[in-house]
């Protein structure tokens, strides 16, 4: 018998559109170790980058050696970079600017940058969090200090060294103009701009689910480490992870985004890498305290920003502003903000009532009455003192 093959009648068509006007000159307003692999993935992909540190010795290590020994040793910077002091001559010409300072200084940035740039430059943040002050998005934060410029976010699971050596990788870039023209919008024109065969961008118009993701995901980082400096295993950081991308859901959808952005790469691709390698800071730093380290101790005492640290105050009073229980983020709260004992707060976490899943069914069982409570089962395992 023989076989027949049978060529369908229709066929998928592999044309695509040209592609969005790009950006061709970028302005990087930051020189941390994300700044920093930032621009070299702009430089990568053929673009004219200036580069702006605040640090002067920086700017000198760059221009000297096409290095950035500070935060990001070992790996040469094009010479197509052109590190600044100087945030207007940094900013001169750009046709692009790419935020990427601690979120805590994002407002103080901006409002630097206003009178310095022209009142159209569209705007890229690249930094994760909340304003502390005034519990305010960062997108909300840029378009007070720089009202009229187009936004756009980009986030996801980056390892700032791994961006930086051209190890694959994959972002998304939202933008609130992606419903009224997705192929010129700015998001797209942002990922034609940066994307190069190592790194992808994925574009959204959810701008609001993008931020969250990235503002909480630091944070259950820390809890993340708090467990594996317990040695509570495996099972617990998977536990962590799942229920810590439950309350990224419940503040995503009463901030007003969409609940599916967080399944996304900016979510749970965020998430998962952030809760699952020491090469976060912020998960370095959960460990450290769950190893029983004091917080000066940690980092050897250097002065190293750990976003989940600083952002867990206007987090968690933004969750509670908007009536969003996040019992992860809040025991967070408890150990790093109110210094409460961290076998404490891991008790009165794990002695919460048993839930349902999905959340949508209304469900608490009490826990059984005379079963050990968690903190004796931690100082059975672990000889945590109670």
């Amino acid at each position: 018998m023989s076989s027949t093959f049978v060529t369908p009648s229709t066929s998928i068509s592999t044309s695509h559109p040209a592609a969005p006007e790009s950006f061709e000159r970028i302005a990087v307003i930051g020189a941390g170790a994300w700044g920093t692999a930032l621009a070299i993935t702009a430089a990568r992909a053929g673009r004219q980058v200036s580069l702006w540190a605040r640090e002067t010795v920086v700017v000198d290590q760059i221009r000297e050696h096409r290095e950035n020994r500070v935060f990001l040793p070992g790996l040469e910077l094009p010479d197509t970079i052109r590190a600044e002091s100087d945030l207007g001559a940094a900013l001169r010409d750009a046709d692009l600017a790419l935020i990427v300072v601690p979120s805590q200084f994002l407002r103080a940035s901006c409002l630097a940058m206003a009178p310095l740039v022209r009142a159209d430059l569209p705007v890229v943040i690249c930094s994760k969090g909340v304003e502390r002050d005034r519990g305010l998005l960062l997108s909300q934060v840029v378009e007070e200090a720089l009202p009229g410029h187009p936004v756009a976010v980009l986030s996801g699971p980056t390892f700032a060294h791994e961006v930086a050596s051209g190890m694959p990788t994959a972002v998304t870039v939202a933008s609130s103009d992606l419903d009224d023209d997705r192929h010129e919008s700015l998001a797209a024109r942002v990922a034609v701009a940066l994307g190069t065969p190592t790194f992808r961008p994925y574009v959204s118009h959810d701008v609001i689910g993008v931020e969250a993701g990235g503002a909480v995901k630091n944070v259950l980082a820390i809890a993340s480490g708090i467990a594996h400096g317990l040695g509570l295993g495996s099972n617990a950081r998977a536990a962590l992870i799942t229920r810590g991308l439950d309350e990224i859901m419940h503040l995503c959808d009463a901030l007003g985004g969409d609940r599916s952005t967080v399944t996304g790469l900016a979510g749970l691709g965020d998430l998962t890498l952030t809760c699952s390698s020491e090469q976060s800071r912020n998960m370095r730093y959960g460990s450290a305290l769950g190893s029983g380290r004091s917080d000066a101790d940690i980092f050897d005492g250097r002065p190293v920003v750990v976003e989940g640290r600083e952002n867990v105050l206007p987090v968690t009073e933004l969750a509670r502003q908007l009536g969003v229980e996040m019992p992860i983020c809040e025991a967070v709260r408890s150990i790093v903000v109110d210094g409460e004992p961290i076998a404490k707060v891991m008790t009165d976490l794990l002695s919460r009532p048993f839930r349902a899943e999905p959340h949508h069914i209304d469900l608490a069982i009490e826990q059984p009455l005379g079963a050990a409570t968690p903190l004796q089962a931690l100082a059975a395992l672990k000889g945590v003192d109670e």
